[in-house]
């Protein structure tokens, strides 16, 4: 398993800004497709963004706001999160996938908009 630490999340204002960070350790990040999901209160954890094999897909709902990138020499990989909306609160999760597999989820960590 992939070991992952988020850091960055926290209350803000709808409309505001958070930069969301992921660290990975003891793997090289290269190989593995890189992602962020989050999870509402009462609701499944759902995919927010996802680097796969060069591609980059966002839910329909983030598009536009949100921009995931990934630095491979760092080991990290973060989201970028602008114009948010008190929906896009939830506890907000780094993952990394291989060969289709799970590999490593972070803790989580919090973020919540204020309206």
């Amino acid at each position: 398993q992939v070991q992952l630490a988020e850091s960055g999340g926290g209350l803000v204002q709808a409309g505001g800004s958070l930069r969301l960070s992921c660290a990975a350790s003891g793997s090289i990040f290269s190989n593995y497709d890189t992602g962020w999901y989050r999870q509402a209160p009462g609701k499944q954890r759902e995919l927010v963004a996802r680097i796969s094999g060069g591609i980059t897909i966002y839910a329909d709902s983030v598009k536009g706001r949100f921009t995931i990138s990934r630095d491979n020499a760092k080991n990290t990989v973060d989201l970028q999160m602008n114009s948010l909306k008190p929906e896009d609160t939830g506890v907000y999760y780094c993952n990394v996938r291989q060969y289709g597999f799970d590999r490593g989820w972070g803790q989580g960590t919090q973020v919540t908009v204020s309206s």
